[in-house]
């Protein structure tokens, strides 16, 4: 069981020096992956309801500062060496799939192959609207820039055509590290967002998940699915945020497969007490001096 940390990117962890202080500390203390997630604008009084949350706000003032996640994330990777980055999630629907397998592509590059590409098809209807994106199908469009993107990373001259991207030999270099190909791995917790991991996907990132039964529930239904469909659930990585988490809740998310628990918090405002903030979460959860980030 790896451990991840969901802190940069917002609030006091959109701090340059924060960003690196934590960055380092966490490499050092042993985390896999550093996450960072993706709203491109906020509004004050939304109608879209929040997946994640009880009563369907969102925590995060609208005020808050909130980085770009391909941008903050480069500030991460130059930091470190070792360990995983990962978005978490961006919202694939509301950008253009070509420049993003660019973006995406060069910070794999420049981080040395260690980059993952968390995606989610988005909830906020105001968000969509801001950035003159249509809100209806947008999984469909989803799913779409997937396929383009992987053809513009595996092809050294890429050809594509559907109902909402189309190029025609083109060349987008870099390529990916490791054989082309960058793990794509989605959020959602519904059911629909379960089965797009099974069809397309190469992970799942549940996002606040309450509890390890929870966890243990959405699972089994990517599994079954998996079994249904006729792919080895086990090519699957599996990376959870609990809601409460517990150093009690390890054993069980191993024990059902979770390849990765994800601590979600708020770094300290200054980056020395930062440092110390990360050491005391390593020594909670009692991580191992050498976990591997994660890989392909």
């Amino acid at each position: 069981m790896q451990l991840g940390l969901h802190a940069l990117g917002i609030g006091s962890g959109a701090k340059r020096d924060v960003i690196d202080a934590v960055a380092r500390a966490a490499e050092r203390a042993g985390f896999a992956t550093l996450w960072s997630g993706e709203h491109v604008v906020m509004v004050d009084q939304s109608a879209s309801r929040y997946p994640y949350s009880a009563d369907g706000q969102i925590a995060v003032p609208a005020e808050a500062d909130w980085l770009d996640p391909m941008i903050g994330l480069s500030f991460v990777a130059a930091a470190t060496s070792t360990i995983g980055i990962a978005t978490g999630v961006l919202l694939l629907p509301e950008h253009n799939p070509v420049l993003m397998a660019k973006q995406a592509a060069t910070l794999d590059a420049l981080s040395g192959g260690r980059f993952t590409l968390g995606i989610g098809v988005g909830w906020s209807r105001e968000e969509f609207e801001a950035l003159g994106v249509p809100f209806e199908k947008r999984a469909a469009r989803t799913a779409e820039y997937v396929e383009a993107m992987r053809t513009l990373w595996r092809d050294d001259i890429a050809s594509f055509l559907g109902e909402f991207v189309g190029f025609d030999s083109v060349r987008v270099n870099p390529k990916p590290v490791h054989g082309g190909r960058i793990p794509i791995v989605l959020g959602g917790n519904s059911d629909a967002a379960l089965r797009r991991v099974v069809d397309w996907g190469d992970g799942w990132y549940g996002f606040n998940v309450d509890g390890a039964r929870a966890a243990a529930e959405h699972v089994g239904k990517i599994r079954a699915w998996c079994a249904e469909r006729g792919r080895d659930a086990a090519t699957l990585r599996l990376a959870v945020a609990l809601r409460d988490p517990q150093p009690s809740d390890l054993a069980e998310l191993a024990s059902i497969g979770v390849d990765e628990l994800v601590l979600v918090d708020g770094p300290p405002d200054d980056a020395r007490e930062a440092t110390d903030w990360v050491a005391g979460l390593a020594a909670r959860w009692l991580i191992a001096p050498t976990v591997d980030p994660m890989r392909r």
